[in-house]
């Protein structure tokens, strides 16, 4: 693979620059997604309520994966991380919402914390340029 097969993007996270990494890299047909809450720049969009932080996380996340012109349809992975095994319904709901007809494969983890204690689920995806449906 060629560094013209990899291609990266930017997003909203205050810790990008300051990290030094990217929202989403595209290298050959794969598309993925780095940790992505529910912030867009110094907004956090449903503080205390983790379905719409993971409806949030999940929009921001799919917002990078359209630079690359995909969509929920092109998800083949996902994986939520939360600081409450309480709200493991909550951010279900959220991607069955999302991703029921795409049904790619998920893990959910309950972590200690994030950097941000308002934040109380974070997502990753992944995404297939030659996904189709079945």
């Amino acid at each position: 693979m060629t560094s013209d097969a990899v291609r990266r993007v930017q997003g909203t996270s205050p810790w990008e620059e300051s990290f030094g990494f990217a929202r989403a890299v595209a290298a050959g047909d794969r598309v993925l997604v780095a940790g992505t809450t529910a912030l867009k720049g110094d907004r956090l969009y449903g503080e205390g309520d983790p379905y719409e932080q993971a409806r949030a996380a999940f929009a921001n996340a799919l917002d990078a994966i359209a630079e690359f012109g995909l969509d929920a349809g092109s998800v083949i992975r996902t994986r939520m991380y939360l600081t409450h095994a309480r709200d493991v319904e909550a951010a279900g709901r959220a991607h069955k919402e999302i991703f029921d007809r795409v049904r790619p494969v998920s893990t959910l983890l309950v972590v200690d914390g994030f950097v941000d204690s308002r934040i109380l689920v974070e997502v990753e995806l992944e995404a297939f340029r030659g996904a189709v449906d079945s």
